[in-house]
């Protein structure tokens, strides 16, 4: 018995030590994304560049990401939640560990208009940096939409909130993003209602309009839609500007006579900031730091422009981004676009919770 003591002992300070080592070890790097969401060669020449290997996985909502973070020991170096109202919160929650600036030389090339925002949320840009900024609103299968309706307003919100437009093409397949974060506020803007309302009455209302559509809603979907698009096998989606583009890019590389295009809303639609930060149980700083710094040397963040479609956190970057991406309109809104983009900040938990109770009913059809 003594001696089975001794070796328990000693079997668990060897385990102590194992995960002090591995704590330390700046050669390897967790990284938990989004979904086709960075460059497609900035991982391998990372690791070319600094020896450090990565393990890199994705998922397809904030709430899922949520959840691991919430639950603790996620085992991840660096998380890409979106700043409102995930990060916010999460910091709020003591979740994010702060930057160490030193150590981030390249952090003058990040957008100090983005920054700005970002620091209503997170004081001092402590515990994030942008990543990728875009829109929500409307993608179609150009082809398939002209066959039903060639007059449809697809630049409105009218198009995918009004009931009579949207059954057009339930038969072509319609997909919508499956979060109350990004689908209530678009529907409280097409009810002329603040798109960042606390009041239940408003939120209410929302739901009744989501209610009125669901009908004709195929799937809620965050990432598969992107292919679905591409591939025409979905003709119309609410979705991410990013997502969009990409299934755009796919389309168009196929060739296979899909045409997808993006429309922001011309009542304006939802600007969203997805960020980078570090949970406070990292188990390789250092090596998060290394990689944050190397992404944000401008030719860098530039190849995930040029691979997603979409406009990075990065402002010395668009030199180095495609001239027909940097021109894009749908990517990079022009002034009286951007004018009419909102942010959502954080909801009461109360609220929050009513949204996703009355999520789970949209889902459910009832």
């Amino acid at each position: 018995m003594m001696m089975r003591r001794v070796w328990l002992g000693t079997a668990a300070a060897l385990v102590a030590l194992s995960g002090a080592a591995q704590a330390a070890d700046s050669t390897v790097l967790n990284i938990y994304n989004w979904s086709d969401y960075i460059g497609t060669d900035t991982i391998a020449n990372f690791e070319k560049a600094t020896g450090i290997k990565v393990s890199y996985d994705t998922y397809d909502a904030n709430e899922t990401l949520d959840g691991k973070l919430k639950a603790g020991h996620s085992g991840y170096d660096l998380v890409v939640p979106s700043l409102t109202p995930f990060l916010a919160q999460q910091i709020q929650s003591g979740i994010y560990q702060p930057l160490d600036k030193s150590k981030l030389p390249n952090w003058s090339h990040l957008d100090k208009s983005l920054l700005g925002r970002m620091a209503k949320y997170d004081k001092d840009n402590a515990y994030a940096i942008p990543w990728v900024t875009g829109t929500t609103g409307v993608g179609v299968v150009v082809e398939k939409v002209k066959a039903i309706m060639p007059d449809a307003p697809v630049d409105s919100l009218k198009f995918f909130f009004d009931p009579a437009i949207l059954a057009k093409f339930k038969g072509c397949g319609i997909t919508m993003l499956d979060t109350p974060t990004d689908v209530f506020p678009a529907a409280l803007q097409y009810l002329g209602l603040n798109p960042d309302s606390e009041k239940k009455e408003d939120i209410q209302k929302a739901y009744d309009l989501i209610m009125k559509i669901r009908p004709f809603i195929r799937k809620f979907d965050s990432s598969e839609y992107i292919n679905d698009l591409a591939n025409g096998d979905a003709c119309v989606s609410w979705g991410y500007s990013s997502d969009i583009n990409l299934a755009r890019r796919r389309a168009a590389e196929a060739n296979k006579g899909v045409t997808v295009a993006y429309h922001i809303p011309k009542e304006g639609s939802e600007r969203y900031i997805d960020t980078m930060a570090m949970p406070k149980d990292a188990p390789h700083p250092d090596a998060a730091l290394k990689f944050l710094d190397y992404i944000m040397q401008p030719e860098v963040m530039a190849e995930t422009s040029n691979t997603i479609y979409g406009q990075s956190g990065n402002a010395d970057a668009v030199k180095f981004v495609k001239p027909e991406i940097a021109s894009d309109p749908g990517i990079f809104p022009p002034p009286d676009v951007e004018a009419k983009l909102f942010s959502i900040s954080v909801s009461p938990k109360e609220i929050e919770r009513l949204k996703n109770r009355l999520w789970t009913k949209i889902k459910s059809g009832h």
